[in-house]
């Protein structure tokens, strides 16, 4: 049963706003058409709000990092995005849901062939501001250049109008982004685990006990994994269970 006072930290408004990146396509998809909004994350904001008794509006956003720094204008009361430690001062974390991985989008005749072979100096790394691979290759990169794009869509340009060498992005991202440049490949390899979660502002401590209730009951019930099938994502493992300290 959901407190009055859960409801009330969780959306101030009476209206549960819910950031929706739909930039990963592991997490969302909005369509061209209509421009509805569809995906694990959407499912997963839809259940909380009916688990909730609360109304769900979407706020679909083109990238993370679109979605993250909306938080100062609290554009949102939830959302969808990867635990990451550079984002830890302004937003709490559940537990993961998901583990996508971050890796390397490498365009015809490049010469690299491992991670390792990336970060080395005269190498353009292109990525999208903000998101949860930018913020770890900007902790541990020493010696390759990065360049910025404003969203994944915008960072695939970098590639093609030749300001990047290679791209760094999600999976699923990336192997999408190579069937549109023939002899394009992503790397078998991956730089890091990125653990999507659910998050939303500090200050809220009996809303984040719910949602990370909620999020463990998810994994457990299999919810997660049939969202994914139903979205047709498929070789994204759902995360294990919380440590006890979550």
């Amino acid at each position: 049963m959901i407190s009055q006072a859960v409801r009330d930290q969780l959306a101030p408004s009476g209206v549960l706003r819910v950031g929706i990146n739909y930039g990963n396509p592991v997490l969302a998809r909005r369509d061209a058409g209509s421009g509805e909004l569809s995906g694990v994350a959407v499912d997963l904001a839809r259940e909380l709000g009916r688990r909730c008794e609360l109304a769900v509006e979407l706020v679909g956003f083109a990238a993370a990092g679109q979605m993250t720094g909306a938080l100062k204008g609290g554009a949102w009361d939830v959302a969808f995005c990867a635990a990451e430690p550079g984002r830890a001062d302004e937003i709490a974390f559940t537990a993961p849901y998901l583990l996508i991985e971050g890796t390397y989008l490498l365009p015809p005749g490049s010469p690299i062939q491992s991670i390792d072979a990336v970060d080395r100096a005269g190498v353009r790394v292109g990525m999208s501001t903000g998101s949860a691979y930018e913020l770890f290759l900007r902790r541990n990169m020493k010696q390759a250049q990065m360049v910025q794009a404003d969203s994944p869509n915008a960072t695939f340009n970098l590639l093609i109008d030749g300001r990047a060498d290679v791209l760094a992005g999600v999976r699923q991202t990336l192997v999408a982004n190579s069937a549109k440049l023939p002899g394009a490949r992503v790397l078998a390899e991956s730089f890091m685990a990125i653990g999507q979660a659910m998050g939303m502002p500090h200050g809220r401590p009996a809303a984040l006990l719910a949602v990370r209730e909620f999020i463990e009951e998810m994994k457990a019930s299999g919810f997660v994994a049939q969202a994914l099938e139903r979205a047709g994502v498929y070789g994204v493992p759902v995360a294990p269970p919380a440590a006890v300290s979550e």
